[in-house]
């Protein structure tokens, strides 16, 4: 066509030169219908060319991401959200938060919305990290302990008023110390059992406490001594032992800043405080309430039945325990010695661990997620490392997708990993990460031996995937972080409490061998604690009695607070026992008869505050915190053994 319209408008050039012009204007005006329609058609053209290049450009960005498609596709493989039978499938959420700064109200809402989008018939259950609460502190379990407790209380002391006290005095502690502990948790990010731990000591220890004083009052006021002159000289010998014991705790508990964790640094501290308060309301409310009570700390058939009582230095039954043993130490001592040294033997296996959604009760919604995610979609899910991968720059997509394959591959290669997935890449192309997903559940031995073998062999990942750097974490690498750290900082730690501890028990008594003593009765109880905590949560022995269905490694800072607890308290009956016993050597006794009565005098009061104790922390065996119960277990059975 523009040929045509070019030759007749050269024709018309022509005529019109040669002196026709009529006749070029007509060729002229012949050609201007034929001009416009040339001129819509290249625009119609122009236009049709601009549509087939955007077609070419969708084209080619739908064949670049076709091919991503295909290379994730590959880093994909073996992953998959629906189980292969068809009947379970599974969803992550992620949050703008950390899940420790995730309200109560938003976890509830995903289960709310979870469960209104179900189909009939389908069931929606949800792991540990959203049903997770610790708004209450006390379940049916822990109540029963106390009233166990104040079962114990009410049968020693004969009178409700008695046994109120010790009690009211516990719950005056707790209520400062807990509360305190709470209120911070505004300000200062603590795990969740931080409080609970508080709870546990801050009513063991207020309970003990006030125990020994009202006791020796008692006894006092039996023996005919004036109830002023008995409160203050019951605070005076068993508040001085309290003072002191209240110490060795309070530096047990403290010392777990030494490890450099801030989680354990936070629960340390916060039962230190407790203790610190339990021991202050113990030696100056306890005193103070006695006064008010006056007379009625004895009931009247006690009055009644009153003979005077044998004071410290008066001369010892002719058949006692402690007379007995001391006939027969070395009988007594081998024999104690066997049986706490054949307990502590599984202790030498000891593998620690942070528990998981395995660790749950049977019949909750996270056992139940946990078990089902591990059974359609393979263990590994359950606790997926997380690898971070620097790209090099200037990188398109396709050559970072080129990449994360390669780096995937490689990854997939290595003994105990199921599958390596891209998750997400930074906005500048910079950074990746890639989810790992290995044979084992997060506490596997294999997956304790594939995050190490990750970090070591990072440089010769990076350099054959073409990255430059690569890096790993997720919940099993960071379990086995804090264990590895633990583990390094126990020297320390221990060197740290019994060497402070000693020193407190080298003033107190002026002696090598009572500190000494001590700490070697603390080191057999708690072998044999260890022992038996292996032996049931590790191993699994009487999983039925103690709800241990899938056992698995030992809390990881169990070890430190068991070592710090019982060593506190193995200082606190070591001290009480043997206050009495310096003090009846102080009234003329010879040493062997000294021995005998201080314990005749201090064995009631101190069995009954080790089954006091012992019943507080049991209450948590089967508490609805499911990591707090191993931790109740090994303070039960530690606290009994030392005593």
């Amino acid at each position: 066509a523009k040929a045509q319209l070019r030759a007749a408008r050269d024709q018309a050039d022509g005529l019109e030169a040669a002196g026709q012009a009529a006749a070029a204007a007509q060729i002229r005006a012949q050609l201007q219908p034929q001009a416009a329609q040339l001129e819509t058609a290249e625009a119609e053209l122009a236009k049709q060319q601009r549509r087939l290049g955007d077609g070419q450009a969708e084209y080619d960005d739908g064949l670049a991401e076709l091919a991503s498609a295909k290379t994730r596709m590959q880093s994909s493989e073996g992953v998959r959200f629906v189980s292969e039978a068809g009947d379970v499938a599974f969803m992550q959420v992620s949050f703008e938060q950390s899940m420790m700064e995730v309200s109560k109200e938003d976890r509830a809402a995903v289960q709310r919305i979870a469960e209104d989008a179900l189909v009939p018939g389908l069931q929606a259950d949800f792991s540990k990290d959203i049903v997770e609460d610790i708004s209450q502190l006390f379940g049916a379990a822990e109540i029963i302990g106390i009233s166990v407790a104040a079962a114990v209380l009410v049968i020693m002391l004969g009178t409700l008023v008695a046994a109120g006290l010790p009690l009211l005095m516990a719950v005056v502690g707790v209520g400062v110390g807990v509360g305190g502990t709470m209120a911070l948790s505004g300000v200062v990010e603590m795990c969740s059992v931080s409080p609970v731990l508080a709870l546990v000591l801050g009513l063991a220890v207020g309970i003990d406490y006030s125990l020994f004083i009202v006791n020796r009052h008692r006894t006092q006021l039996l023996a005919g001594m004036t109830l002023h002159e008995s409160i203050g000289r019951a605070t005076g010998t068993s508040g001085n032992a309290v003072l002191f014991a209240g110490l060795t705790v309070i530096i047990a508990l403290a010392a777990l800043a030494v490890p450099g964790i801030p989680f354990l640094t936070v629960l340390g501290l916060a039962g230190a405080a407790t203790v610190a308060v339990a021991a202050l309301v113990a030696l100056t409310l306890t005193p103070a309430l006695l006064a008010v009570i006056g007379p009625r700390i004895l009931s009247r058939r006690a009055w009644a039945r009153a003979e005077p009582v044998p004071a410290a230095g008066a001369a010892a039954p002719r058949r006692s325990w402690g007379r007995a043993v001391t006939r027969h130490p070395w009988l007594a001592l081998l024999a104690g010695v066997a049986v706490l040294g054949t307990m502590a033997l599984p202790a030498a296996e000891l593998r620690l661990g942070l528990p998981d959604g395995s660790s749950e009760p049977a019949g909750s919604t996270a056992y139940q997620a946990y078990t089902q995610l591990g059974r359609s979609f393979g263990e590994g899910i359950n606790g997926p490392l997380i690898i971070v991968a620097d790209l090099p720059a200037g990188l398109d997509t396709a050559g970072q997708d080129e990449v994360l394959l390669r780096l995937s591959r490689e990854l997939r290669a290595m003994d105990h990993v199921t599958a390596a997935i891209p998750a997400n890449t930074s906005e500048d192309g910079r950074t990746a990460v890639l989810q790992v997903i290995p044979e084992g559940g997060p506490a596997a031995e294999s997956t304790e031996d594939l995050v190490p073998a990750l970090r070591a062999e990072a440089g010769g990942l990076a350099s054959g995937a073409g990255a430059d750097g690569v890096a790993g974490t997720g919940q099993p690498a960071m379990q086995i972080d804090v264990s590895d750290r633990l583990a390094d900082a126990m020297p320390v730690y221990l060197a740290v409490v019994i060497g402070l501890s000693l020193v407190l028990l080298l003033l107190v008594f002026r002696s090598i061998l009572v500190p000494l003593l001590a700490t070697a009765g603390f080191l057999l109880s708690l072998g044999a604690s260890f022992g038996a905590v292996v032996a049931i949560y590790q191993w699994g022995w009487l999983g039925s009695v103690f709800e241990g269905h899938d056992p698995g490694p030992v809390l990881s800072f169990l070890p430190m607070i068991l070592i710090g607890v019982l060593f506190g308290l193995a200082m606190d009956y070591q001290m009480f026992l043997v206050s009495g016993m310096r003090e009846s050597y102080a009234h003329g006794e010879d040493a062997r008869s000294a021995v005998v009565s201080g314990f005749n005098h201090g064995a009631r009061v101190v069995a009954a505050a080790a089954v006091i104790m012992a019943s507080v922390f049991a209450g948590f065996i089967f508490s609805h915190l499911t990591m707090v119960r191993p931790m109740g277990f090994a303070l039960a059975l530690g606290v009994l053994l030392d005593a």
